[in-house]
């Protein structure tokens, strides 16, 4: 009795029998550690979990496999990162494989479906990686590509045994008799708290009306907020609640996080000097507010010779998914995501409570915000099913940084926990609008960022009671002004016509690549010339040469270190190897002549007589 009276009173209000079955395999687990063989799944599985690298389940996958293994419904709570794409994804294939030993009839058994259609292009590989040893018995569907209602109905006629797909595709197929939920035995609803928040209500309740009796039910999260109660109530029967928030805490440390307070044009001129003089170095996810903006901040970097790309919901399915596999390869350093999909500025006494009134906003879309408001909607759909901040997997990501802040404190840490991920170390740097300094520069100002100081309170708050904290990263101003003319003549040279130009282009790059318009190109060579030719003329950037070296004479006497007023940990400002630039190895950078010599330039040059 002692031992259940001390047990049950560290948590103050959780019901008794989930606490006891959460706490307890909890405590074997870390004991035992079992290996993935050990877990129960087909060896098959084991063999190409074996062939990732995978050495040991995390602690999700611990606790999910087995219990989904026995069929039970399970509602999981654990930090992004840490492994929920195998823990339902294995026990899902698993069983498939079980029943088919005995029951080779084809039927789709299996529905995951998530917010976003990055998401699911990353759940379908892992279902590819994890099937390498019986792909011949089981068949995935993955309904995210933008294609015509036949073909869609052409890739289900093959009855999947999966089917990955956002709500709105799944629903959409199930409701043309293209898909057929009748014998489903597995729904996975990954990222669940988003959901709602991205306006599925209608699709989910639909498809909940499809479902038959006995479906089991596995839902992961990184958040609990009212979206996975109403969830659960529509698709779960006595779930097993698995709460693992206190499980990462040794991750956390190694978090480090910063906050500038600075104007909106110090804020691009900090920006400028972190990234040219290397003060972070590795892949960095910077998050924007819109579209403009990113393509800004990109064409602004290109004037210093910084290489960055853009990720928006603008651009194709195909691309994005690209350009984060790019990323993860190492080929750019820097990713510029448009952070559309951030809650709503509001209340958060609650957590989740600014998801919750985003999914109050969509549910009266069409009541409430009048006639102008469902246009919007209709015109941004292709934006439903686009989100960065949550569920894609980036790789390695050494710093995140808020180049605008989010409008919640819930986006704050869905866009942190890129990094700091599987035992790595990271940065978060967010940059502060105070609000008697909106405004003062209104070439780049936009309007959220007048919220700024009360977000970062509450940020601030929220951290707190993770045993985290936010401290100042200060500049040495007077040293950074010597930098000002060059950020203030990069910002000039980006111009509203620039920035429209750059999104035309590269919507005009991808028609070039289109595999889809390539017959339609062959057939019709004058429009494949006319786009050719209008990327050519539609660079209205002016370009400046002299903005891509940084000069000695602009550095402080004691070097680049003179620009912060305080050591925070970020990067040494000295090449690899020990040496100062004032002490590189070898020549100088600059070319020497030497008059009547054989490099003589005017001795070299040559004028070529016009024909008469």
């Amino acid at each position: 009795m002692k031992r259940k009276l001390d047990k049950t009173g560290e948590p103050s209000a959780a019901p008794a029998e989930p606490e006891t079955k959460t706490t307890q395999p909890e405590k074997q687990a870390a004991a035992t550690e079992p290996s993935f063989a050990e877990l129960g799944l087909d060896p098959r599985l084991v063999q190409a979990v074996a062939k990732q690298s995978f050495e040991k389940p995390t602690l999700v996958q611990r606790r999910a496999i087995p219990l989904a293994l026995q069929g039970q419904d399970v509602l999981c709570k654990a930090k992004t990162g840490s492994g929920k794409t195998a823990a339902y994804v294995l026990p899902v294939l698993s069983s498939i494989l079980k029943r088919k030993t005995t029951d080779p009839t084809p039927f789709t058994a299996g529905l995951i479906l998530v917010p976003t259609r990055e998401l699911a292009d990353q759940v379908f590989k892992a279902i590819e990686q994890f099937t390498a040893f019986c792909a011949k018995d089981i068949h995935a569907a993955k309904l995210t590509e933008n294609v015509s209602d036949a073909v869609q109905r052409s890739l289900l006629a093959n009855v999947p045994d999966i089917v990955v797909s956002t709500p709105a595709r799944a629903w959409h197929s199930v409701n043309s008799s293209a898909l057929s939920l009748g014998k489903l035995q597995y729904l996975v609803l990954d990222e669940a708290d988003l959901v709602l928040s991205y306006g599925y209500d209608e699709d989910m309740e639909n498809i909940s009306r499809s479902l038959p009796k006995g479906v089991q039910t596995i839902m992961m999260s990184a958040t609990l907020s009212a979206e996975l109660d109403t969830l659960k109530g529509i698709f779960c029967r006595n779930p097993t609640l698995l709460d693992l928030k206190e499980e990462f805490g040794a991750e956390d440390e190694k978090l480090t996080q910063f906050y500038v307070k600075c104007g909106e044009d110090d804020k691009w001129l900090v920006s400028y000097l972190i990234f040219k003089l290397q003060l972070i170095k590795g892949p960095c996810l910077i998050f924007v507010a819109d579209i403009d903006r990113s393509y800004r901040l990109k064409l602004f970097f290109e004037q210093f010779s910084i290489r960055s790309c853009v990720l928006n919901s603008e651009l194709p399915i195909n691309t994005r998914i690209k350009i984060i596999e790019e990323f993860n390869r190492g080929i750019y350093d820097i990713i510029i995501a448009s952070d559309e999909k951030s809650e709503v500025f509001g209340d958060e006494n609650a957590e989740g409570e600014g998801e919750k009134k985003e999914t109050k906003k969509s549910k009266s879309k069409g009541e409430e915000d009048g006639a102008e408001q469902p246009r919007k909607k209709r015109k941004n759909k292709k934006d439903e099913e686009y989100g960065v901040s949550r569920g894609i997997d980036f790789k390695n990501v050494a710093a995140v940084v808020n180049f605008d802040m989010p409008t919640s404190a819930s986006s704050y840490t869905h866009r942190i926990g890129r990094t700091a991920r599987a035992g790595r170390a990271g940065i978060a740097l967010s940059f502060v609008i105070p609000k008697e300094l909106h405004g003062k520069h209104r070439a780049t100002t936009i309007k959220s960022t007048e919220k700024d100081e009360t977000v970062l309170a509450k940020v601030m708050r929220q951290q707190a009671k993770l045993n985290r904290k936010l401290e100042p990263y200060n500049f040495n101003k007077s040293q950074m002004d010597a930098f000002r003319y060059r950020m203030n003549d990069a910002l000039r040279a980006v111009t509203k016509v620039a920035i429209r130009e750059a999104r035309t282009r590269e919507l005009r790059q991808e028609l070039l690549r289109s595999e889809t318009l390539k017959r339609y190109f062959e057939e019709n060579p004058t429009e494949l010339s006319h786009l050719r030719h209008d990327g050519e003329l539609g660079r209205t950037t002016r370009q400046q040469p002299h903005l891509k070296h940084v000069p000695d004479y602009l550095l402080p006497k004691d070097g680049t270190k003179a620009l912060e007023t305080q050591k925070v940990g970020f990067v040494p400002f000295k090449k690899e190897g020990g040496k100062d630039r004032k002490h590189r190895k070898g020549k100088p950078k600059g070319r020497s002549f030497k008059v009547g010599g054989r490099k003589d330039p005017l001795k070299t040059f040559k004028v070529r007589r016009k024909a008469k």
